[in-house]
């Protein structure tokens, strides 16, 4: 029998903001560990190994997953979505701050909500949700003035790049068959076409093999591989089978916010006053959007 999905518990919550926590390092690791590996070959060795992890977890507990079930074409596409916005994120922290990144890509819920009026009629947007749409349209405005120059503006659009590719992934998923196929079937084939894409993209621009990789390089791709890519989206894959969906996402709000605190604190990045604003706002903007929606009231001798 299907379980029936509850909000939010103190152990639940405690699990979001770990997730978030670390959701919100990923960018600071990526940026970490360009000393060492080129960013397209960082990118495929993080979606190599957290492949062969995820799905070693899912053979064990759900072999089910791996029969036919005509899912290919759709697993192959967000693949390669998936590949192009990973790609677009570690070029990304070449040519600006991890917390630029950062902020950019949670502008997601934004072209997610586009995407919802043009592919899910049926998904209509509240009125809180417009507001968020609109507050965190403005935050990415105030940051993009604040770009460093052209190389800052390059980073800075590719980050957003990634943040639109994020979201038609997630449309896709709410818009056709696949939202019937397992989440982390679905995890599995963005995982593991990524790898081989940019595996082959990382040959063709001719990126060198590291010739040293330091304890910072290692312990960075490591942290993205097996816990963000791996323990964190399973860990969210099973609060999403026990807990109420909207409750969940209204944590990401925290996500920017803990990175372009530890993009500050562990890189050095500077704050300033206008990416702060930009900052709440697109935090702010992604909280409303992502806010539960009240449960309709019941009636009077109602259970």
């Amino acid at each position: 029998m299907a379980q029936t999905a509850k909000p939010l518990d103190r152990f639940a919550a405690a699990i979001m903001l770990v997730l978030c926590a670390s959701w919100g390092l990923q960018q600071i690791a990526a940026k970490a560990a360009l000393a060492d590996f080129a960013p397209i070959t960082q990118a495929a060795l993080r979606s190599l190994g957290a492949s062969l992890a995820v799905g070693a977890f899912a053979l064990a507990r759900e072999p089910k997953i791996f029969r036919r079930d005509g899912s290919l074409p759709l697993g192959a596409l967000a693949g390669l979505i998936f590949a192009a916005e990973f790609i677009a994120l570690f070029l990304a922290v070449q040519w600006t701050s991890a917390a630029r990144v950062i902020v950019f890509l949670y502008s997601a819920p934004f072209f997610v909500a586009l995407g919802a009026v043009l592919f899910l009629p049926q998904e209509r947007l509240r009125t809180l949700q417009w507001l968020g749409m609109a507050l965190a349209f403005f935050g990415v405005v105030v940051a993009l003035s604040g770009a460093g120059g052209k190389q800052g503006l390059i980073g800075d659009l590719l980050a957003i790049f990634g943040a639109a590719t994020w979201a038609m992934v997630t449309v896709m998923v709410k818009a056709t068959s696949f939202r019937f196929v397992p989440p982390i079937k679905v995890l599995l084939y963005q995982l593991g076409v990524s790898a081989i894409v940019m595996t082959i993209a990382a040959r063709v621009a001719g990126e060198p093999w590291p010739s040293h990789v330091s304890l910072i390089g290692a312990a960075s791709l490591i942290y993205q591989t097996f816990w963000v890519a791996g323990a964190t989206y399973l860990a969210w894959f099973w609060l999403l089978t026990r807990y109420r969906a909207g409750d969940m996402a209204a944590f990401t709000f925290l996500t920017p916010v803990v990175g372009v605190l530890a993009g500050h604190f562990l890189l050095g990045e500077s704050l300033s006053p206008g990416f702060l604003a930009a900052l709440a706002m697109v935090a702010g903007g992604v909280l409303l959007v992502n806010w539960p929606a009240r449960p309709a009231a019941k009636p009077a001798g109602g259970r």
